[in-house]
């Protein structure tokens, strides 16, 4: 450990990877490992997590295939220094404000999407040129070995670092001082993070979760069906419910909760099938342990009672059949716990218009997503609720914007990534002045008199031509340039 930092400190200090050459080799790099790499990844991510070749294609190949070319293209653009506005006081001057990388950075990916969450990070740590350590997820076994064996082929091996091993192997690298620690995961492994970040100041970016529900207006006819089938996709499409921005609950009127349990049967069964011993496009669960945590979830009496499909499982191969409870117990651990799995509640209201107070009553979540064509409604929703992002009309989709940023508030995690946004997190921007020596304003200077005082309250004020007119008052108030 004491190498891998110093040689990665080594590197960062001559120079090299402040260069935009030296950049834009790296993601080409990444670009070149996904693709000719593809059916390994492909592999790689079924053994772990069962992921079908077009789910792995869209969460996690095609991700960071979009993020390493928009950088690519937007690179120089982000390097170049932004011109600051200065107050007239201080003419002749300018100023600017200089993106600078960080220094030696550590990224911890995740299992639910080992590939894209390692290297999604790690493309904006590098086009703000920094050194990278990436410790990608022990629960993914054979995404990690893909990444250890082959990233080194493709990228500067002296700058990047991929690290595998337990939890063992996190805690020693906490124990290190990093320039940035960016991290993929669950809150409570984000406060162990945090906790061990504080000791020596080391900024933080904390992509966690939480019940990112769904607010269900009523609806009816062919809309109702494109809802249902955004639902279920935003529900189950990505690795089974085990995805941070997933959907965790849905919120809707009482009087349509039963044609909805009805579309998304038919939904459920149109996309994956109705046999747990043979369910087609939806993920495994990770590994037995999430397995026995998401089983127990419906043990609850309540919460078994509540179920109005699914509840089935296949505990040889990890299958956990799509679920739909109605009305479960809100004191229920399904209710008062991120679900990560492939159970969905249903929550009915006499008006939609509560899920407002129903939101607000929790933790803030990563996502929420809104499916109205009432204006009143969105305004509401945006002026009233607070979460990492809101989607309407549609769910998850948010996450492949490079345009908008990515990340939480409050326990949901701060700190924002994609596009600019990952330039910027792994970026300091450095403020530069540069000043004349000449004029040479006596009124700053002790000692201090009255006219002093109003000079400097002027200038706050910014009232040039008071000021202007108090200057004209005092010959004396322009001097030499003097040797001090």
């Amino acid at each position: 450990m004491d190498r891998l930092e110093e040689g990665l400190r080594k590197t960062f200090r001559c120079g090299k990877t402040k260069e935009v050459g030296w950049r834009k080799a790296q993601l080409r790099g990444v670009l070149k490992f996904v693709a000719e790499n593809e059916s390994k990844i492909f592999e790689a991510l079924k053994q772990d997590l069962g992921k079908h070749p077009v789910e792995a294609y869209r969460d996690e190949i095609g991700v960071v295939k979009k993020s390493a070319e928009n950088c690519l293209n937007n690179i120089e653009k982000w390097m170049n220094p932004k011109k600051g506005k200065l107050p007239l006081l201080l003419f002749p001057s300018k100023a600017e404000v200089l993106p600078e990388p960080l220094g030696t950075v550590l990224i911890f990916g995740s299992w639910n999407f080992p590939i894209s969450l390692a290297l999604d990070p790690l493309i904006g740590a590098l086009s703000a040129g920094n050194t990278v350590v990436v410790k990608p997820s022990e629960l993914a076994p054979a995404c990690s070995s893909l990444l250890y064996s082959t990233i080194p082929l493709y990228l500067d091996a002296e700058a990047i670092k991929i690290v595998e091993g337990g939890s063992d192997v996190a805690e020693q690298l906490l124990e290190r001082r990093w320039d940035k620690i960016f991290f993929t995961g669950s809150p409570r492994v984000g406060r162990i993070i945090m906790s061990a970040a504080a000791k020596h100041l080391t900024p933080v970016t904390l992509e966690l979760g939480g019940k990112c529900p769904v607010i269900l207006d009523s609806f009816s006819g062919s809309d109702f069906k494109v809802v249902v089938n955004r639902i279920a996709g935003g529900k189950w499409g990505p690795c089974a419910g085990q995805a941070c921005i997933g959907i965790d609950y849905v919120l809707v009127q009482q009087k349509s909760a039963l044609i909805l349990v009805e579309l998304l049967k038919n939904c459920i069964k149109r996309f994956y099938g109705d046999n747990v011993k043979n369910l087609q496009s939806i993920c495994r669960i990770v590994n037995k342990q999430h397995f026995e945590r998401v089983c127990n979830l419906l043990e609850d009496p309540g919460v078994a009672a509540s179920i109005v499909y699914g509840g089935s499982f296949d505990r040889e191969n990890l299958m956990i059949e799509p679920t739909i409870l109605l009305d479960p117990p809100l004191d229920a651990q399904i209710m008062t716990e991120e679900i990560f799995g492939p159970l969905l509640p249903i929550i009915t209201l006499d008006k939609i218009e509560e899920s407002i107070d129903f939101i607000n009553e929790r933790p803030k979540p990563l996502a929420i997503y809104a499916f109205t064509k009432n204006n009143k409604l969105k305004k509401q929703i945006m002026q009233e609720t607070s979460s990492g992002s809101v989607t309407f009309n549609d769910a998850i989709i948010q996450f492949i914007c490079d345009a908008l940023p990515f990340g939480g508030v409050g326990q949901s995690g701060f700190g924002r990534y994609h596009g600019k946004f990952s330039f910027d997190t792994f970026s300091h921007e450095k403020a530069v002045l540069h000043r004349s020596f000449f004029p040479e304003l006596e009124p700053r200077y002790p000692p201090w008199n009255d006219f002093k005082l109003e000079f400097i309250r002027l200038a706050y004020s910014f009232n040039y031509i008071g000021l202007l007119l108090h200057l004209l008052g005092l010959r004396r108030l322009f001097t030499p340039n003097r040797s001090r």
